[in-house]
């Protein structure tokens, strides 16, 4: 599989995984990120590896900016055949104090509760994920019409299953987003564009890495409540994601799948906790 790849998030743990992982089978990727270091970082180690990928700073909320960004892409490698939408994450300006209501939550002050969540910050979660998502297809399936085995890859989350406490703007967020990978597929299926999405279940990134390990790199309470509820007992790797990936974006292997949502979390979403 030799595509010209564009992927958002591709300054990340999971996303720049996929980047190295697709250029060493020969594709050509183009990397978008609001981390413009990161993602030239990772660029940079494709191409020192004999890959070739370019690095772009991309905010994935402005459509106007990722228009420019496609006219540069399709100067630097051509059209986009595939696009892996991994731009995402939460915000503790939207993230409950307590897992459960506590009374005196309705009139706190001093702590973020339900009643009292950020408005901004839940709407920025909700757009980085669904919106994120959104505008960037918008702008790169245009390359795709008319052109055999190209497809959309989404990154949802365990969390569109089974909502984690605390989060409910990126659980509700993620749901949108695998409800709109079933959109799009539909959407698209008589054009040829196949369209689905991995939910990952829990891996440590450098955005949820302080709320799984303490300073002194011991478990929090909330990774030990985890890995309790991951009958694999541990975190996943990123490379263990490359395996779904790489099927799902297979024009042959997967040519008639469209529309799926696959967990990848360790039987997390199997267990019922007894």
């Amino acid at each position: 599989m030799v595509k010209n790849i564009v992927i958002t998030g591709a300054g990340g743990v999971l996303c720049s995984a996929f980047a190295k992982e697709l250029a060493k089978n020969g594709s050509t990727v183009a990397l978008l990120d609001l981390n413009e270091e990161a993602v030239q970082a990772v660029a940079d180690e494709i191409n020192s590896n004999g890959g070739k990928a370019f690095a772009y700073k991309a905010n994935v909320l402005d459509k106007e900016a990722l228009e420019e960004i496609h006219k540069q892409i399709l100067t630097d490698m051509g059209g986009c055949d595939i696009l892996i939408n991994g731009a995402g994450g939460n915000s503790p300006k939207c993230t409950t104090a307590h897992e459960e209501f506590e009374k005196g939550d309705e009139t706190a002050e001093d702590i973020s509760t339900f009643f009292n969540l950020d408005k901004a910050g839940f709407q920025f979660v909700f757009d980085l994920n669904m919106l994120g998502t959104l505008l960037p297809t918008q702008v790169f399936a245009k390359d795709m019409i008319g052109k055999k085995g190209c497809s959309i890859l989404n990154v949802s989350s365990m969390n569109a299953y089974r909502p984690l406490t605390k989060i409910p703007a990126y659980s509700s967020a993620k749901a949108a987003v695998s409800n709109f990978t079933q959109w799009l597929a539909v959407h698209f299926a008589k054009e040829g564009i196949r369209v689905n999405a991995i939910a990952p279940g829990f891996f440590v990134t450098n955005q949820n890495r302080a709320l799984l390990f303490a300073p002194d790199g011991s478990p929090t309470p909330r990774t030990q409540k985890i890995l309790r509820s991951t009958p694999m007992g541990r975190f996943g790797e990123a490379d263990e994601l490359l395996g779904a990936v790489n099927f799902l974006l297979d024009e042959n292997k997967a040519s008639f799948v469209t529309g799926v949502v696959i967990p990848i979390d360790g039987g997390f979403s199997a267990f019922s906790g007894v």
